[in-house]
Formats: C-alpha cells, sequence, structure tokens
C-alpha cells in the first residue's frame, strides 16, 4: 500500500526539513494509514525545539510543559512535538521530568505501543519496535517491557483493551500479564480518564470483547464493583444464562451503536442480585428495574458522566420492564411515550432486542414490538407533554389573575392527564371549562386544609 501524507501534514513537515530539521507524522495517524482507516488528527513530531517551532510558524501557540506546539494552517491546527524522553511517573499517569532529546528513536521508545511507535516522512517509515509487523499480526504489544510501560502510565491498562476492540485485534500475552499483574495501579487513575476510555469500549467494534477482556485482565470490578454480583447469580424462567453472561450477551446483541444505550443494556439487570428472592423453584427479582436505575445512577456519577448521559441511561433501565399487548388503550400508549420520552422509545426497543437475544430466544423484534412501534406512530402526534396543550400557564394566570407559582403546574398537569384519554379535548373552549372547575377544586381544598 502507497501511504501518502495530507497537503497540510506535508507542508509542515517540507517547512521544517527545509530549516535543517527532522520531521515526522507519527504515531496512531501512521498507524492508521497503515490499516486503511481513516484519520481523525495528525500529529508531527522534530528535533526543533518548541521556540524554533514557533519561529517557522507564526500562526502557532505553546502553553504547556511537554513540547507540544499547535500549528495553524488554514482552519485546521496541527500538534507538533518536540522528540522527547521522559523520566519517573510518580502519579503513575505523567512523567516527572520530560528532557528534550535529538533522537526520534529514543522518543519512539517512550510511546505505549509497537503500533503507535511508527513514524513517516512521506517517503520513509522508521519502525524500530516491528510495529508494522505487529499490525500484520493483529497484535497490541507494549514498547520494550511492558510492566516499565503500565507503571508509567497505567491508564495504557484500559487503552490496550480499547484498541484491540476498535481494531479487533488480540493482546500480546506478556503484555496481558502486565495488565493483570498491575491492574491495582488503576487506582491512580482520574475517574474522568477512566470513563473517557470504557466510553470509547462501548462504542468500538466489539464492545462485549471489552467487558470480557476487562474481567480476565481482573480490570472489570475495579471501575464497576457492582458488576461483582452478578456473577453466578440464577435465573429461571425464559432466562437459560447467569445474570453477568445476560448482561454480557445483551450488550454483545443490542442493535445500537450508541454507547449510553448500549451501557444501558449491559446494566438493564444490575439490579437483579440485591432483590433475589427464592419462593419454592421460582426465582424472582421484583422491582429489579427501579434498583437498577438507582445503581446505575450510582455508578455514572462516580465515573463523572454527564447528567445527560445519566438521565438517558437511568430512564432506559427503569423501564426496561415495560409490558405491551394489543389490548392497551390508546391513552395507555400516551401514558408510555410520556413516562419514558419520546425520543427515548427507539432506544428503549432496541436496549429489549438485546435483553431478548441475551436471554437465548431466536428472534430479538416480536411481533408485538412491531405492533407498539405501529401504535407509537399512530399517537405520535398527540399532546404528551403541557406544552402540547392548548393554553399555557400565561393564559391560565391571566384567567384568574394569580401569580406564577405550584398551582399552575398542577392544573397544567391535570388537564394533560385528560388530554392524554381523550385528544379530542385539547381545544381552548375545553381546557378552559376544565380548568375553572380544577381551580375551584384546588383553591377550596387548599383554604379548607
Amino acid at each position: 500500500m502507497k501511504l501518502t501524507l495530507p497537503k497540510d501534514v506535508q507542508g509542515i513537515i517540507k517547512v521544517l526539513t527545509k530549516a535543517g530539521f527532522e520531521a515526522f507524522a507519527v504515531g496512531g495517524c501512521v498507524r492508521d494509514m497503515i490499516l486503511g482507516r481513516e484519520v481523525k488528527d495528525w500529529d508531527i513530531t522534530t528535533n526543533a525545539k518548541p521556540e524554533e517551532i514557533q519561529k517557522l510558524f507564526k500562526k502557532s501557540f505553546y502553553e504547556n510543559a511537554f513540547g507540544t506546539v499547535g500549528v495553524l494552517v488554514g482552519k485546521e491546527t496541527y500538534e507538533i512535538t518536540t522528540y522527547r524522553i521522559e523520566e519517573k511517573y510518580t502519579d503513575r499517569r505523567h512523567p516527572d521530568v520530560v528532557q528534550f532529546t535529538d533522537s526520534l528513536e529514543k522518543d519512539l521508545a517512550r510511546r505505549d505501543f509497537t503500533i503507535n511507535a511508527i513514524a513517516f516522512d512521506g517517503k520513509k517509515l522508521i519502525d524500530p519496535f516491528d510495529g508494522q509487523r505487529d499490525i500484520e499480526r493483529k497484535l497490541i504489544k507494549a514498547v520494550g517491557n511492558p510492566q516499565d510501560r503500565f507503571s508509567e502510565d497505567a491508564l495504557r491498562m484500559l487503552r490496550a483493551i480499547r484498541f484491540a476492540c476498535q481494531l479487533d485485534f488480540a493482546i500480546d500475552p506478556e503484555t496481558f500479564q502486565a495488565i493483570r499483574r498491575l491492574a491495582g495501579s488503576l487506582m491512580f487513575i482520574a475517574k474522568e480518564r477512566i470513563r473517557d476510555e470504557f466510553i470509547k469500549m462501548l462504542a468500538s467494534f466489539d464492545p462485549a470483547k471489552a467487558i470480557n477482556l476487562l474481567k480476565e485482565a481482573d480490570l472489570l470490578f475495579k471501575i464497576i464493583p457492582e458488576l461483582e454480583g452478578t456473577l453466578g447469580v440464577i435465573q429461571t424462567g425464559h432466562h437459560i444464562y447467569p445474570v453477568f453472561e445476560h448482561l454480557l450477551l445483551a450488550l454483545k446483541f443490542c442493535p445500537s451503536s450508541d454507547p449510553i444505550v448500549r451501557l444501558a443494556t449491559f446494566f438493564h439487570d444490575i439490579g437483579k442480585p440485591a432483590t433475589k428472592d427464592i419462593k419454592g423453584d421460582k426465582v424472582t427479582f421484583y422491582s429489579h428495574d427501579k434498583v437498577g436505575a438507582k445503581i446505575t445512577e450510582v455508578i455514572m456519577r462516580r465515573l463523572h458522566f454527564s447528567n445527560d448521559d445519566i438521565k438517558k441511561a437511568v430512564n432506559l433501565v427503569a423501564h426496561h420492564m415495560f409490558y405491551y399487548n394489543p389490548e392497551v388503550t390508546d391513552a395507555a400508549v400516551r401514558r408510555f411515550i410520556k413516562r419514558v420520552g419520546k425520543e427515548n422509545i427507539a432506544d428503549l426497543i432496541e436496549l429489549r432486542i438485546g435483553d431478548r437475544l441475551g436471554s437465548g430466544v431466536p428472534k430479538g423484534k416480536t411481533r408485538k414490538l412491531y405492533e407498539l412501534e405501529q401504535r407509537i406512530e399512530e399517537v405520535s402526534k398527540d399532546p404528551i407533554s403541557t406544552s402540547q396543550l392548548a393554553i399555557d400557564g400565561h393564559e391560565v394566570m391571566k384567567e384568574f389573575t394569580i401569580e406564577p407559582g405550584p398551582l399552575i403546574g398542577k392544573i397544567l398537569n391535570a388537564l394533560l392527564e385528560m388530554v392524554i384519554e381523550d385528544p379530542e379535548l385539547n381545544t381552548k373552549k375545553a381546557l378552559m371549562e376544565r380548568a375553572k372547575k380544577l381551580y375551584g377544586e384546588f383553591t377550596s381544598s387548599s383554604s379548607s386544609s
């Protein structure tokens, strides 16, 4: 395969080499070029010092201690980093000492994996650690001594697993054993960094593989100790797998590519160990959906997920036990949409598909699920929120000459319940007539109390 650098990268390298310096594209961008994957970020390394780089590129900035200069070309920013060596990693994440070097090989030697320790200047590949061979073998292998690499930066243990899942590679046995030996050092890594790697694993080609590797590497229960309780929990009925195996298979078969939906699918039965009850030969897990939603929130807050992601995942776990049969009324379908949120329905159904296939049933999407989707489409234009009512809070306040307060919301929510039952009543006349009655009921009951 002929490798070709983008014109901007070629231009940067040309400016540096014309000034008498070495310059190469390096790391993940070179790896992805060799693999024929889309390159999202281009990193350049050089023996030019930061101040020398800035003299050559007027539109540049340098605001860090790691020798990285940002260079603006057109509307794109490219990072150019001076060859460097690093010493001591007291916090298991950042080097205590960074020193510049004139040796490209020394710079490559500090990198994490052989597949990321390849440089390319547009003409020749510099590959002192046989990264190309490991790409051909589809192997994640640490540069040099793997124990040294993971002792320097414990986050690399998660990166190894993430790369294995994103690229569909295996992990070199010696590298994997080093991860197992040093798994406890994950405690030194910020929760946000762990979360970011975990999200990338869930978004990868094979998220179930990531979970298996995390478990085998003794990392999974250090990140999510709540999952350990699901091991060996037997289920009855249509479930043919213990809880942990079921969660893993549900994740594997979930059709969604959204990492938060995949996360909710993996967590959907995490409340079962806490709710397990045995009655005769039957095992029950009453309210495991609600308990699981609370556990999901605890985990996601600990890992510093965004509020929006937490809200979405918790909602999906809390409602994954939804039931539908053809006899339910349109009003019941509208209440279901209101309860779950119209924007979450498709995700919830994809979770259900993963749940079913992960239980050992041959068919993920049943006739009832197809029918529920059709029913939802039929009532999708009907009001399911107070914002869709024919009157709003301002009109209610004006009608009864009252100030903003809880009473307004109380009236609007009662009107919404009426409209959910019969959308034909969503007219200003019908709603205001009902609002008058509600106002009298609510004010009289509050005064008597």
